[in-house]
């Protein structure tokens, strides 16, 4: 089945009840399973252009490339799929791009952004993250994290200093210990997820996360996985309806079919019948 009929995807950007602009941006390119959200931080519109041009690198530079080859072929050197490959140059060539602009441009010093951005392709999802804006799961009814947040309260629950109970109610849980564009070089985590039918993934700003408890957006995803749209409407609303103190954006995608690369004697067969 090809990519764009395995999944949907639903993507929802809103500036909140307190913020004067949005500083989120959000992509998805269906045709390759490519979706990016960003959250962008720094003076006076400063944040959306580092999150503007984070996705913008990310999701061009991407597409592009899988429409001209698949994303499990190999790396002659490293041997790393293409996909992976993509994901993690193109977030580094973001980062170099909004480095460069904020050390050229005054009205851009010190802005960065947070970035987490999936490629799905042969029943997987390769995640890339760097900050805290986050990805979930849900598998039947289990609701899962599976990105860990770039933060110092993060640490700080790592480390035992605090329990995870009290860094609800933290002060601290904006500051980000890894973002895009604040020094020249950075590394996103990535790791790779097999996906089966059914699962939804979720990949919001804090602007959710902070405002709507793990257990709301559990309950919301699971009594409305069968309405996307609808989905992505509520979690902007509970956010919102419970203070809506940041941006918040959300992109969800659902696993509607098989979408495995097509091997050996077979994928030269359909290769044959494309020509």
């Amino acid at each position: 089945m090809k990519i764009n009929e395995a999944l949907e995807i639903v993507s929802l950007s809103n500036p909140g009840m307190v913020r004067s602009h949005n500083e989120d941006s959000v992509a998805a390119e269906p045709a390759c399973g490519l979706v990016v959200l960003a959250d962008g931080m720094g003076g006076y519109n400063a944040g959306e252009v580092a999150s503007g041009i984070a996705v913008s690198v990310v999701a061009t530079e991407i597409s592009h490339r899988l429409q001209q080859a698949s994303p499990v072929a190999r790396d002659v050197e490293s041997g790393e799929e293409l996909g992976l490959q993509l994901l993690r140059d193109n977030v580094r060539k973001a980062n170099a791009s909004i480095y460069q602009a904020a050390q050229s441009q005054p009205q851009y010093a010190g802005m960065g952004t947070t970035i987490v951005s999936a490629v799905f392709y042969d029943n997987r999802a390769v995640v890339a993250h760097i900050g805290d804006s986050r990805m979930y799961r849900l598998r039947g009814d289990v609701l899962e994290t599976i990105t860990r947040d770039h933060s110092l309260l993060q640490e700080q629950i790592d480390s035992g200093m605090i329990s995870v109970e009290d860094a609800r109610l933290s002060k601290n849980k904006n500051l980000v210990t890894r973002a895009v564009g604040i020094d020249a070089d950075v590394e996103p985590e990535i790791h790779v997820h097999d996906v089966i039918l059914g699962d939804i993934y979720l990949l919001c700003s804090d602007g959710l996360n902070d405002m709507v408890e793990d257990e709301d957006i559990q309950s919301t995803l699971y009594a409305m996985q069968g309405n996307l749209p609808m989905a992505a409407e509520q979690l902007v609303q509970m956010a919102n309806d419970n203070g809506g103190r940041d941006n918040v954006s959300v992109i969800l995608v659902k696993v509607k079919g098989d979408f495995a690369v097509p091997q050996g004697w077979w994928a030269s067969l359909m290769n044959w019948f494309k020509k």
